[in-house]
């Protein structure tokens, strides 16, 4: 398998068509929330604090959307398949639909209720009031962010990962720009700190919207779709579509509401934990990016080879997806463990205290970086692509519910650790999702053709 992959020229040249345009436009988005981090850290611990709670609630938000349009790309990837533009177009109307009614539903809690939601993270009065004003001015972005995520991510499962990434790069410029101006006062405007960045991120969202309609609708191209090829699904076609989606759907809300959890225990322990693990997981995932784009990669050329009934070659797809995530994850949690302290000097105005957490936290998240991409490509990648949403539903939310958050709360609240030892005690549900998900993979049970009775 392995001298065969190595030559195979058409795997790479689709795998790399798409896992490095997403790779890329993953990098550009969690450069974005870096320099957003850099920033504000000038402000103190408090206000990364604030803005890594707030985010908390746009985090929540963006799995769910995240999961109804993984969901919708295992569709997409499989009609891409069998060239069914109809039932594509049908797909990602359901997407734009489902992601906007949640969308309503978190605007008018970020908007109405902001106090609340700060209080379930933090009781530190300062950093409530911080969280406060970013989290009404970044709500109104949510609906605007869910329409944008759909045709992204219906973008790249027929390929066209080009497109979003070249979007995402304006984006971030704009983010970048008017975080400058309004968070730092220049040019002769207001400085407003992180309501600042909450109006930069506003800004920012909404150009994106603009460039993406403008480069779906001017192409004329497969996304091309009017509002009745939208919403064209009946009650049965909805029903079979979220018998599909709603593992992935649950999946992605719960997984997220663990991290919340593990938020919420790290909270628990000060501002300074907190601030550290914002820094921290915001490095993690500028080295993530290269994970995001093999696991989509391989959720569209996995799903392409089944929908295509060549379930054979999908099998061995995976078998390469597997050994390049693992093998880049190995390279890649060595650099995070040796360039910890480097990237840390990046940020301005850090307290030895925090300095020193965060370090620690990323020297852990090094040592189980290849396991971390090991997972991510084969849940999100691979069973997902193949249709089994079910196991990976079970899979991933035993895993962190069973093990990762007992973990936290233990941890921070029973024998009080440092917090890089309670985040190598939640790593363990890494561990516990590779030693279940192997044998599943090994079975074959995971290949299912979804769109046979669509």
């Amino acid at each position: 398998m392995t001298e065969s992959m190595w030559k195979d020229k058409t795997f790479f040249k689709g795998m790399l068509g798409i896992a490095l345009p997403i790779a890329l436009q993953n990098l550009i988005t969690s450069s974005l929330n870096m320099v957003d981090t850099l920033m504000i850290s000038s402000f103190g611990d408090a206000s990364i604090a604030a803005v890594g709670l707030a985010n908390q609630v746009f985090f929540f938000y963006m799995l769910i959307v995240f999961g109804i349009n993984s969901g919708s790309s295992i569709f997409i990837s499989q009609f891409w398949g069998k060239e069914d533009i109809k039932n594509i177009r049908k797909i990602l109307g359901l997407a734009i639909f489902l992601g906007s009614v949640v969308g309503i539903l978190f605007t008018i809690a970020a908007f109405f209720v902001p106090e609340f939601l700060m209080n379930i993270f933090t009781k530190d009065p300062e950093v409530v009031a911080l969280g406060i004003d970013y989290l009404k001015i970044v709500s109104l972005s949510y609906i605007v962010t869910a329409i944008v995520f759909s045709y992204s991510v219906a973008a790249r499962s027929i390929g066209q990962a080009r497109m979003p990434m070249v979007v995402s790069a304006i984006s971030f410029v704009t983010n970048t720009f008017f975080n400058y101006l309004l968070i730092f006062g220049k040019f002769g405007f207001p400085r407003l700190g992180v309501k600042g960045a909450a109006y930069g991120t506003l800004i920012a969202r909404i150009v994106e919207l603009g460039f993406i309609l403008h480069a779906v609708y001017s192409d004329r191209g497969v996304l091309a779709a009017n509002i009745k090829d939208l919403t064209g699904w009946d009650k049965d076609y909805f029903i079979k579509y979220i018998k599909t989606t709603y593992p992935v759907i649950l999946n992605e809300a719960l997984w997220a509401l663990g991290n919340i959890m593990y938020s919420i225990a790290y909270a628990r322990i000060g501002k300074e934990a907190i601030a550290a693990v914002q820094i921290a997981t915001t490095v993690q995932n500028i080295f993530m990016v290269i994970s995001r784009g093999l696991a989509n990669a391989a959720t569209v050329m996995v799903g392409n080879k089944i929908g295509g009934n060549k379930e054979k070659l999908a099998i061995e797809y995976s078998k390469r997806f597997l050994t390049i995530a693992t093998m880049t994850g190995v390279v890649l949690g060595i650099g995070l463990f040796f360039s910890s302290g480097t990237v840390l000097g990046l940020f301005r105005k850090l307290t030895p205290e925090v300095y020193e957490i965060a370090k620690n936290i990323l020297k852990v998240i090094g040592i189980v970086f290849f396991i971390k991409m090991f997972n991510g490509t084969m849940i999100v990648g691979i069973l997902r692509g193949g249709g089994d949403t079910k196991f990976s539903l079970f899979l991933e939310l035993g895993a962190v519910w069973l093990v990762g958050v007992p973990m936290a709360f233990l941890g921070a609240l029973v024998f009080k650790l440092p917090v890089h030892i309670i985040v190598a005690l939640v790593s363990l549900e890494e561990v516990v999702k590779a030693v279940i998900g192997i044998p599943r993979l090994i079975s074959k049970k995971w290949v299912k053709n979804v769109t046979e009775s669509m």
